[in-house]
C-alpha cells in the first residue's frame, strides 16, 4: 500500500488595502466647536490628538515579521474602537456632511488600481475590519506549521480572520459601506463571506495536518478532509458568481477550485482505507474512483496554480491509483463484489473542527473614553426614555416566562413526573437532600464502619485505665517506701506522711476512674445500640442507593394490551413540554441579545423628527418575540392539560397510588436510617474526644506524680543523712556502751549515702531561723501548680494540695524536658486515629459527657476534666 503521509503548505494570506493620509484632527475640532462650544473643542484636543496619531499609524505600510504584524494587528484594533465612539458623536456621511473637509481614500485590495474617495464612516470602518482581518491571516501564513505550537498559531490566526471578515458581513458595516456609496468590491458583504470561507477552510487543514501528522485513523481523517474540502467549494462558488467572478486574478480561482478537489478526493482515499480494513471493497473501488475524477477534472482547470501544490496533488493521485489497482484485483479474485454506481453512494461524513472567532471582546470601546463628554443632552434624554420603554418590555416579557415555566414545574411535581416514568424505565433517584445524607454517610464508612470506630472506642478506654493503673502503682509504692522509713526510724522520721500530700491527687484518680466507669457503661450502650439498629442502618450500605427503592412494574394482566401506547404517548407529550421550555429559554435570550445590539444614539444625534415616532419604529422590531411568547405559553397551558389526562390514565393503568405508598415507606426508612447513623456516629465521636481529653489529663497527673516522687526521694536522702548525724554526733556525747547501744539501733545495711552533687542546707537549723527544711520552704507556684479546677476536690483559688508546712512536696523549679520517660509512655501514636485536631472546642470548659446517652455519664457538674 502507498504511504498515506503527506501534507500541503501552500496557503493563502490576504494583502491590506492600501490608504492616503487623512487629517481628523481639524475636521472634528470644527465640528464640535461649531455644534458645542469652543470650550467643548478645546477639551476635546487630547482625544482628537489620539484619534489623529491612530489613523498615523494605520496609514503606515506593515512589515512582514511576525512581531511587526501583531504590533499591526493592535494598531487596528484600537483605531477600530475609536470609530466606534467616533461614528454616534460625528455625522460623516455623503448626504449628512456635517464635517466638512473630511473624506477617506481607500485602494481595492485585488486590484489596487480601483479606489474610493467618501466621505462616510462606514467605508473607513469596513476598511479597517478588513484589514484586521488580513492581518490575522498574514500571521497565520508567518506561523511555522512544521511544529504544534506553530499549527495551533497558525489555526488560531485564521479563526480570527475568518471572525474579522464575518464581522465585517453579519455587523452590516459591509452593507452600510456599500449603500454609502462604496465602490470597491473587497468590502462588499459577498467578498467578506468568501473570504470567511476560504479562512475557516485553511483553518480546518491545520486541523487536518495535525491529524495525519498524529497518526488518527482513517475514517477521522476522512471526516476532517472533507470539511476543508467543503469550505473551499464554498469559498469557490462565491468566487465563481458575480460581483466577484470578474474580479479576482485567475490563479486565485483556480488555487481555491484545485483545493476543493483536492481535499475532496483526499477523503475518499482516506475513506477508501478504513473501507479496505473493514474488507468493502466494492465501496472502496466506487470511492477510489470517484476521487481520481474530481482530481482529473480539476487540474484540467487548474492554470498557474503553485508548483508545490501540484506535487501534493499528484503524490495523492498516485497513492490513490495504487491503492485502487489493487483492490480491483483483490476483488476479481477473491470478493467478487459488485462495484456500487456513484450515485448510489451517500455523502462522506464530515467535522467540522473550526468556527469563526468573535471579535465583539477585542472591538468592544464600552471602556474606552474617547469624547465621553460629547453626548448632546437632548439626545441623552431621548436615549434614557428609550432605554426605560425598552426595559420595561423586557421586564414585562421576562416575568410571563419565568411564570410559565414555574407553573410547569408546580404541575409536573403534582403529577409526580417524570419521575413516575424514569422510575418505570428503571431510572429512580432519591429526593436530592436525602441523597446527598445518604452520600455523606456511604463517604463517612456507612453503618459497616461503626464496628471500627466502636474498635477505638474499647482501644481508647483500655489506654486510659492502663495510665490511671501505672499513676495509682507510682503514688502506692513511694507511700509503701515512705511507711518503711517511718517505721524504721520512728519519731526521728518527721517530714508528712505520703497520703496527706497526695490527697488531692488521689481524689482525682479516682474522678477519673469513676469516670471511666461511666464511659465504659455509655459505650456499652452504644454497641448494643448499634447491634439492634443494624438492620434499620443497613439500608444505607446499598450501593447505588437507589437499588433499594421499588420500581413501578407493570401489570401482570392486561386486558387491551396498551400499556406501551400509554407510556409512548404520555413521554411523547413530556417531550413536547420540555420543547416548549427550551424555545422560552431561546426567545429571552434573544430579547436580551436583541436588547444589547440595541444601540439608537447615531439616530437620536443624526435623526431630525419626533423622537416618539422613532421609538415606535425601533420598538415595533421586539414585537414578534413578544408574539412568539404569547404563542408559546398558550400552547404550554394546552399541552398541560393533555398531559393530565394522559398521567390519569397511566396512573390507573399502573396502579401509580400503591406505587407512591411503597416509595414514602422507603424514603422515610431511609430518612429514619440517616438520622440513626448520624446519632451514633456523633456519640461515638463524643466519645472519641472524650477519652483523647481524658487521657492528655491522667498523662499530666502522671507527670507530676513523677515529679513529686523524684522531689521525695531527694528528701528522703537528705533526712537519711541528717537523722544519721544526730545518731553519731550523739553517740560521742554519751557512755561507749549507750552509744553502742544506740548506733546498733540503725541496721548495717542503713549506711549513709554519698552526699548529692550539690551542697544541702542541714536538716537543723540555727536558733531564730526557720527550721523549715529548704525543699519545703514555700515558693511562688508554678504555672502548673493548679493545673484543675476546683471541682475535682481542691477548694477554689487554693493550690492543689494542702497547705505547706514542713516536709510538703513542691514542684521542682526546673521541670524535666518534656520528651522525658518517666516509665511506660501512655500509648504509642494516640494521637493517631482518635486524635482530631480539626475538631471543634467544645463550648462549655469540660467535654460534655459522651455520648447522648441517658445516664452513661454524670451531668455537666460531676467534674469532669476541664482542659486548661
Amino acid at each position: 500500500m502507498a504511504s498515506a503521509a503527506w501534507s500541503s503548505n501552500v496557503m493563502l494570506a490576504i494583502h491590506e488595502k492600501k490608504t492616503t493620509a487623512t487629517d481628523l484632527y481639524r475636521p472634528l475640532r470644527l465640528y464640535i466647536a461649531s455644534v458645542y462650544s469652543e470650550r467643548e473643542a478645546a477639551a476635546a484636543d487630547d482625544d482628537l490628538t489620539v484619534v489623529r496619531d491612530l489613523r498615523a499609524a494605520v496609514e503606515q505600510p506593515s512589515l512582514p515579521d511576525p512581531s511587526s504584524l501583531e504590533q499591526r494587528r493592535d494598531a487596528l484594533l484600537a483605531y477600530a474602537r475609536a470609530l466606534a465612539l467616533v461614528e454616534p458623536r460625528f455625522p460623516i456621511s455623503p448626504d449628512r456632511a456635517h464635517v466638512h473637509s473630511l473624506t477617506f481614500t481607500w485602494h481595492d485590495a485585488f486590484k489596487g488600481n480601483k479606489k474610493c474617495a467618501l466621505a462616510s464612516i462606514h467605508l473607513e470602518k469596513a476598511s479597517v475590519l478588513f484589514n484586521i482581518g488580513a492581518v490575522y491571516s498574514q500571521i497565520a501564513l508567518a506561523a511555522d506549521r512544521s511544529t504544534d505550537v506553530g499549527i495551533k498559531t497558525a489555526c488560531g490566526a485564521f479563526q480570527s480572520a475568518a471572525g474579522a471578515f464575518a464581522w465585517l458581513r453579519e455587523s452590516g458595516v459591509a452593507a452600510k459601506a456599500v449603500a454609502a456609496g462604496a465602490t470597491t468590491v473587497d468590502i462588499t458583504p459577498e467578498c467578506a463571506g468568501m473570504l470567511e470561507k476560504l479562512m475557516l477552510a485553511q483553518a480546518q487543514e491545520c486541523f487536518f495536518e495535525k491529524v495525519i501528522g498524529g497518526g488518527k485513523p482513517p475514517a477521522l481523517c476522512s471526516k476532517v478532509a472533507r470539511q476543508v474540502g467543503i469550505f473551499y467549494e464554498e469559498a469557490y462558488a462565491a468566487l465563481s458568481a458575480p460581483p466577484l467572478s470578474q474580479h479576482f486574478d485567475k490563479t486565485w480561482v483556480s488555487h481555491v477550485q484545485l483545493k476543493a478537489a483536492q481535499f475532496y478526493a483526499d477523503a475518499c482515499y482516506r475513506y477508501s482505507l478504513d473501507l479496505h480494513q473493514k474488507e468493502e471493497i466494492a465501496e472502496e473501488i466506487a470511492r477510489l474512483k470517484i476521487g481520481m475524477s474530481a482530481l482529473a477534472d480539476a487540474k484540467k482547470a487548474a492554470k498557474g496554480v503553485a508548483a508545490q501544490l501540484l506535487d501534493s496533488v499528484n503524490k495523492l493521485e498516485t497513492n490513490m491509483k495504487t491503492n485502487l489497482e489493487r483492490a480491483m484485483k483483490e476483488n476479481d479474485r477473491v470478493y467478487l463484489m459488485r462495484v456500487p454506481a456513484a450515485g448510489s453512494l451517500g455523502a462522506l461524513p464530515a467535522a467540522s473542527l473550526v468556527k469563526p472567532t468573535s471579535l465583539a471582546e477585542v472591538l468592544d470601546a464600552s471602556k474606552e473614553r474617547l469624547f465621553s463628554s460629547l453626548v448632546p443632552d437632548g439626545s441623552m434624554k431621548a436615549l434614557s426614555k428609550y432605554t426605560e420603554m425598552l426595559d420595561n418590555i423586557i421586564r414585562t416579557q421576562a416575568e410571563k416566562l419565568q411564570q410559565a415555566s414555574e407553573i410547569t414545574r408546580v404541575r409536573l411535581k403534582e403529577m409526580d413526573l417524570p419521575d413516575s416514568i424514569l422510575s418505570l424505565e428503571g431510572n429512580i433517584t432519591l429526593p436530592l437532600d436525602l441523597k446527598e445524607d445518604v452520600e455523606a454517610v456511604q463517604i463517612s464508612g456507612g453503618p459497616a464502619g461503626l464496628e471500627s470506630e466502636l474498635q477505638q472506642l474499647r482501644d481508647l478506654s483500655r489506654v486510659n485505665q492502663e495510665l490511671l493503673v501505672q499513676t495509682e502503682e507510682l503514688l502506692q509504692k513511694e507511700a509503701n517506701e515512705d511507711a518503711q522509713f517511718r517505721t524504721q526510724f520512728g519519731s526521728r522520721w518527721t517530714r508528712p506522711q505520703s497520703s496527706t500530700l497526695t490527697k488531692n491527687i488521689q481524689d482525682r484518680l479516682n474522678l477519673f476512674a469513676s469516670n471511666l466507669k461511666r464511659a465504659a457503661d455509655s459505650d456499652s450502650l452504644i454497641e448494643r445500640g448499634v447491634k439492634e439498629n443494624y438492620p434499620l442502618m443497613s439500608i444505607l450500605d446499598k450501593r447505588p442507593i437507589e437499588s433499594a427503592l421499588p420500581s413501578i412494574s407493570r401489570p401482570i394482566m392486561s386486558l387491551d394490551g396498551n400499556e406501551d401506547a400509554i407510556v409512548g404517548a404520555l413521554k411523547q407529550s413530556l417531550r413536547q413540554l420540555e420543547a416548549l421550555g427550551a424555545q422560552r429559554a431561546g426567545l429571552e435570550d434573544m430579547l436580551k441579545e436583541m436588547k444589547r445590539k440595541d444601540d439608537i444614539l447615531p439616530k437620536l444625534m443624526t435623526g431630525v423628527g419626533s423622537h416618539d415616532d422613532l421609538f415606535k419604529k425601533e420598538l415595533a422590531k421586539y414585537d414578534p418575540i413578544c408574539a412568539d411568547i404569547a404563542d408559546n405559553i398558550v400552547a404550554q397551558e394546552q399541552l398541560l392539560l393533555q398531559i393530565q389526562a394522559q398521567n390519569e390514565q397511566f396512573a390507573a393503568v399502573f396502579n401509580l397510588e400503591d406505587y407512591k405508598a411503597a416509595r414514602e415507606r422507603c424514603y422515610k426508612q431511609i430518612a429514619a436510617a440517616v438520622a440513626k447513623y448520624q446519632e451514633f456516629k456523633k456519640n461515638i465521636n463524643e466519645g472519641l474526644n472524650f477519652y483523647v481529653t481524658l487521657q492528655e489529663a491522667i498523662g499530666k497527673i502522671k507527670q507530676q506524680c513523677s515529679d513529686f516522687i523524684m522531689t521525695r526521694n531527694i528528701q528522703c536522702r537528705e533526712m537519711i543523712e541528717d537523722v544519721q548525724r544526730k545518731l553519731a554526733g550523739f553517740s560521742f556525747s554519751s557512755s561507749g556502751h549507750s552509744s553502742l547501744q544506740r548506733n546498733a539501733s540503725v541496721p548495717p545495711d542503713q549506711s549513709s549515702p554519698s552526699p548529692p552533687p550539690h551542697a544541702q542546707a542541714p536538716y537543723a537549723s540555727t536558733p531564730g531561723v526557720d527550721s523549715r527544711p529548704g525543699y519545703s520552704q514555700p515558693e511562688p507556684r508554678p504555672s502548673y501548680s493548679q493545673p484543675y479546677p476546683s471541682s475535682y476536690g481542691a477548694p477554689p483559688q487554693q493550690p492543689p494540695y494542702s497547705a505547706p508546712h514542713p516536709g510538703q512536696y513542691q514542684p521542682p523549679a526546673h521541670q524535666p524536658p518534656p520528651g522525658h520517660d518517666y516509665g511506660q509512655p501512655a500509648y504509642p501514636g494516640w494521637r493517631g486515629p482518635y486524635y482530631n485536631a480539626h475538631q471543634p472546642q467544645q463550648s462549655a470548659p469540660y467535654p460534655q459527657p459522651p455520648y447522648n446517652a441517658p445516664g452513661a455519664y454524670p451531668p455537666h457538674q460531676s467534674n469532669y476534666y476541664r482542659p486548661q
